[in-house]
C-alpha cells in the first residue's frame, strides 16, 4: 500500500485527492510506452528478421512468398481487426496477435532444416491475421490515449521504442553469426532468440489497459475506441475510397511499406555478407529512432499553427527523401541482377568500399521513420474522434499492406533493380504534393478544430 505525503495531497472542500503520478500504469505515457515494448518484441523483431534479406536465408524466395501471404492477409484483417477488438478487448486481442509472430519465426527455424516453403507461407498468412489484431489494438491505444496536443510526441516515443526492437534484433544475428563471415544462412540460435523476444511480447500485452481505465494527468479519462461489427467496419472503410481526404493519402499509404523489399533484399541482402547485414540493421533501425524524434518535434513544436507545422514536416521529408533516393540511384548504377558484386561487403574487411552503401542503407531507415511518422501525424490531425481515426488508420494499413504484398512479388519475379528503385522514388515523390493539398484543404488549426480531451473523472 503506497504512502501519500502531505505534498502529494490537495484539499478541495474537505476532499483529499492524490496528485497524478507520471509513471502510473494507467497513465497514457505508461500505456504508450508499454505498447511500444509490445511492438518492440513482436513487429520490431519481425522487421529485424525481414531486414536480414530473405529472412536470413540465402534464397529470398521463401521469405518473399511468406511476406506476400503476410500482407495479403493483413490487407483484410487490418480492417477486420477492430471487430475482434470489440469482443476480446485490448489484452486478448494483442496477445492473440503477438502469438502469431512466434509461429512465423518458428517457421524459418523449420525451413533452416527442411527447406519446405509451405509452413513459412501458412505461418505468414496467420501472421497477417495476427498483425491485423495487434495493429487494431495499437491503433486504439495511439489514437485515443495521448493528449490531443502532444500526439506527435507520443508517436515519436512509440516509434522509437518499437524500432529499438529492430536495433536489438539486428544485434542478435550479428552477434550469433559474428564468426561466420562466409555463412549464407543464419544459425538456429538466431531464430530461437527471435522467438523468445516475441513470446515476451505476448506476456507484455496483458499489461495494456482498456481506455476507460486510463486517466490523463489533467484528470480526464480517455475516450474508448468502440469498433463496430466486422461488416459495418469493412463497409465504412470501403466508403473511405470515396473520401477526398483518404484519396489524397492513398499514394503515401501504398508507398510506405513498398520500399522494404527493395531495401532489405536488394540493398542489404545483395551487397553485404551475413554478419554485416545484422550490423547494418542496428543502424537502420537506430536511424529510425532518430528520425521519428526529429519529425515528431517538427510536427508538434516548430510553429504555433498546426497547418504550418504540417507544411514544414512535409517539406522537410520531401527534401531529405529526394536527396536519399538520389544517392540510391547513384549506388544502383553499380550492380544489377545480371551483374552482382563478386564479393559481398564486410564491415571489417571492405574498408572504404563499405562506407557509402552502409550510409545509404542507414539513411533509408531515417527516411522510413520520418515518412511514416509524418503520415500518422497528418491522419491524427484530420479528426479527434477515436472511431473516425481508427477507420482512417484501418484504411491506411489496408492500402499499405496491399502495396507491400505487390512489392514482395515484384522482387520474387526479379523485376530489374533500377526499375524497383524508380518505382519507389516515384511513389514517394507523387505523395508529397497530394499531402500538401490535404493539409491546405482539410487540416484545421487547433483553435478552429476544437480538441476533444475526454470525460473528467
Amino acid at each position: 500500500m503506497s504512502v501519500i505525503t502531505e505534498e502529494e495531497k490537495t484539499n478541495h472542500g474537505g476532499v483529499v485527492e492524490e496528485k497524478p503520478r507520471r509513471w502510473r500504469l494507467n497513465s497514457p505515457l505508461s500505456q504508450v510506452t508499454l505498447m511500444g515494448f509490445v511492438c518492440f518484441c513482436c513487429p520490431g523483431m519481425f522487421n529485424a528478421l525481414s531486414g536480414m534479406g530473405g529472412g536470413g536465408q540465402v534464397d529470398p524466395t521463401a521469405a518473399n512468398n511468406a511476406n506476400t501471404a503476410v500482407y495479403t492477409a493483413f490487407t483484410v484483417f487490418g480492417v477486420l481487426g477492430g471487430a475482434f477488438y470489440n469482443v476480446l478487448g485490448p489484452r486478448l486481442t494483442l496477445a492473440a496477435g503477438c502469438s502469431t509472430y512466434v509461429l512465423y519465426a518458428g517457421s524459418f527455424l523449420y525451413y533452416n532444416h527442411h527447406h519446405h516453403q509451405a509452413f513459412a507461407i501458412v505461418a505468414g498468412a496467420l501472421l497477417g491475421c495476427g498483425a491485423g489484431l495487434l495493429w487494431a489494438g495499437e491503433g486504439a491505444v495511439m489514437t485515443s490515449y495521448p493528449p490531443p496536443h502532444r500526439k506527435g510526441t507520443y508517436i515519436a516515443l512509440f516509434w522509437s521504442i518499437f524500432n529499438l526492437g529492430g536495433v536489438i534484433g539486428g544485434l542478435i544475428p550479428f552477434i550469433l553469426n559474428y564468426r561466420r563471415s562466409s555463412a549464407a544462412s543464419v544459425n538456429d540460435a538466431t531464430y530461437i532468440a527471435f522467438m523468445c523476444f516475441m513470446f515476451a511480447g505476448v506476456l507484455l500485452s496483458f499489461g495494456i489497459l482498456p481506455a476507460n481505465s486510463v486517466v490523463r494527468d489533467d484528470g480526464s479519462r480517455c475516450s474508448a475506441v468502440k469498433y463496430s461489427r466486422a461488416s459495418t467496419e469493412f463497409a465504412a472503410v470501403l466508403r473511405l475510397f470515396l473520401d477526398k481526404k483518404m484519396l489524397l493519402i492513398v499514394p503515401a499509404a501504398w508507398a510506405s511499406n513498398f520500399f522494404y523489399s527493395y531495401q532489405f533484399n536488394n540493398v542489404n541482402g545483395l551487397l553485404f555478407n551475413l554478419r554485416t547485414r545484422g550490423f547494418n540493421n542496428v543502424f537502420y533501425w537506430g536511424a529510425q529512432m532518430a528520425g521519428s524524434f526529429a519529425i515528431g518535434y517538427i510536427m508538434d513544436f516548430s510553429f504555433k499553427s498546426r497547418r504550418a507545422r504540417g507544411f514544414a514536416g512535409i517539406s522537410l521529408v520531401a527534401v531529405i527523401g529526394t536527396v536519399i533516393w538520389a544517392g540510391g540511384l547513384a549506388n544502383q548504377h553499380g550492380y544489377s541482377f545480371d551483374n552482382l558484386p563478386v564479393k559481398k561487403l564486410d564491415f571489417k574487411d571492405s574498408g572504404k568500399d563499405f562506407a557509402g552503401p552502409f550510409m545509404l542503407y542507414m539513411s533509408y531507415g531515417l527516411l522510413d521513420a520520418m515518412y511514416q511518422s509524418m503520415v500518422y501525424w497528418l491522419i491524427g490531425a484530420l479528426a479527434n474522434d477515436s472511431m473516425t481515426l481508427s477507420r482512417y488508420s484501418g484504411f491506411y494499413k489496408g492500402v499499405q499492406s496491399a502495396g507491400a504484398a505487390v512489392a514482395w512479388q515484384i522482387d520474387t519475379r526479379k523485376v530489374p533493380l533500377m526499375s524497383q528503385l524508380v518505382i519507389n522514388w516515384s511513389l514517394t515523390t507523387v505523395s508529397y504534393p497530394l499531402l500538401v493539398i490535404l493539409v491546405y484543404v482539410f487540416v484545421k488549426d487547433e483553435a478552429d478544430a476544437g480538441d476533444v480531451s475526454g470525460n473528467k473523472v
